[in-house]
């Protein structure tokens, strides 16, 4: 008999703010901070026997993305590889320890921000919020799962579970891989988290600026910061889609004035990609996602459902590389989609942070509904076949035209096995493939790739 667990119970948390991590490594220590740039005043600390629950410097120092585009500005950024503390130069006082002689677990991510600190620390604290939140939903609906004895999947008395791989980059960063391989629903996914950092040299500036007009341009290298969170999974049942998240921050200093920052923006997106089209389940997902853009910004959302049919197209096929979702880069506050309107003034930094924890919020609410509608349905090895004739088209767009993977590959020191985190572990290429022609349910499909629609 099947174990089933129940959509609302799932959607409960990924409808709220994100969980942090349960597990001692992850776990989050405050104290009442000593003293702060980031703060006007220092509040006279709690009595010991009631302490208060303060708004402390996230432990975590973690953010990356699939795609590979992830740097750090890191000489004021300072970790321990055997300690699950974390501090900043910048912030002396803002340590993460407890003087009360025992843990504190917040409630969820939000209490865990403290506007004092910088966007930096605060962006790497919510994307690694979001990371812990979104495996541990991911485990819950593949302990679910029991498979038939009809399924191609593995049976385990143990539910499959993340391995959880954290590393540090010699020439300075570090991150959380978060991978699943052989798994009940997903036969791999990938929910990765990492910082890199260095400095950022003329010719990759003037890289950079193509895609990025708010950086400037120096002839000497100048530090850089970036920060996000990379999620792809991959379904094995072919009525399941894959998606795929990415929502990431990135800031440069100034050569010559530490702490002084020039440039920042925030980028991402999620888009889904089916190997078997369903209406509803676009419908959902795009809707669910326009929905949140709608909280913050009427003109988000068809600017950036745009703007992802756009960049998810595969040239030499002439297809999408799926149903779409939105994506969005170089989003800051002098943003041309940002222009003052009938008097109206530019969203601020803080408001763009807060659309970015809204969207990146909506993930689960978007895709856990269409894994538990679809995931105990049969399939066919034909079409199983159709699957991973998607996937290598998949693979396609990921090596040849995805901009991040390859930045990634062409970093000096990059993590090649986060970077390729995104590829599935099966695919296939047939020459001249007779599937997917008209009138079946993969010309279906391929129908919608050629010519995008709205659906929400």
């Amino acid at each position: 008999m099947s174990l089933r667990v129940s959509g609302g119970r799932l959607l409960a948390g990924a409808a709220s703010r994100p969980m942090p991590s349960r597990t001692t490594a992850n776990l989050v220590r405050t104290s009442r901070a000593r003293s702060s740039r980031f703060s006007t005043s220092t509040p006279p600390p709690p009595p010991p026997e009631t302490p208060r629950r303060p708004n402390p410097l996230v432990t975590s120092a973690a953010a990356g993305f699939a795609a590979g585009l992830i740097f750090v500005l890191a000489r004021r950024w300072t970790t321990e590889a055997k300690s699950a503390d974390v501090k900043c130069d910048g912030a002396p006082g803002l340590i993460v320890v407890d003087t009360h002689g025992r843990p504190w677990m917040p409630v969820d991510a939000e209490e865990q921000d403290d506007p004092r600190n910088p966007m930096r620390i605060r962006m790497a604290n919510w994307v690694k919020s979001l990371q812990d939140h979104i495996v541990l939903t991911l485990e819950a609906i593949e302990a679910s799962h029991s498979p038939l004895p009809s399924e191609h999947s593995p049976s385990s008395s143990a539910p499959p579970k993340f391995l959880r791989d954290a590393w540090l980059r010699p020439e300075g960063g570090e991150g959380s891989s978060c991978v699943l391989a052989g798994g009940r629903v997903f036969e791999k996914a990938g929910v990765n988290v990492s910082i890199v950092h260095g400095k950022l040299p003329p010719a990759g500036q003037k890289q950079m600026r193509a895609e990025h007009a708010s950086l400037p341009q120096f002839d000497v290298p100048i530090p850089f910061f970036a920060t996000g969170l990379s999620i792809v999974l991959h379904p094995r049942n072919p009525h399941v889609p894959t998606v795929h998240l990415n929502y990431r921050y990135f800031e440069v200093e100034h050569p010559e004035k530490p702490g002084e920052v020039l440039a920042w923006w925030f980028g991402g997106g999620s888009d889904l990609t089916p190997s078997y089209l369903v209406e509803d389940d676009a419908r959902l997902f795009h809707s669910t996602l326009k929905d949140a853009c709608d909280k913050h910004n009427t003109a988000y959302w068809p600017a950036f459902k745009a703007w992802c049919d756009k960049y998810f197209y595969i040239p030499h096929r002439k297809e999408s590389r799926g149903v779409g979702g939105l994506f969005f880069d170089d989003l800051t506050t002098t943003s041309q989609i940002h222009a003052p309107k009938d008097g109206s003034n530019p969203p601020s930094k803080e408001e763009i942070f807060d659309f970015v924890k809204t969207i990146s919020s909506a993930f689960l609410p978007a895709y856990v509904p269409i894994v538990l509608k679809n995931k105990d349905k049969g399939w066919t090895d034909e079409e199983r076949r159709w699957q991973l004739i998607r996937r290598g088209r998949y693979v396609e767009f990921n090596l040849v035209y995805d901009r991040g993977t390859k930045f990634g590959l062409a970093t000096p020191g990059a993590r090649i096995e986060s970077i390729l985190m995104s590829l599935p572990e099966i695919a296939r290429w047939e020459y001249m493939s007779e599937m997917g022609a008209e009138g079946t349910e993969e010309g279906k499909l391929m129908e919608v790739l050629r010519k995008p629609r709205e659906w929400a």
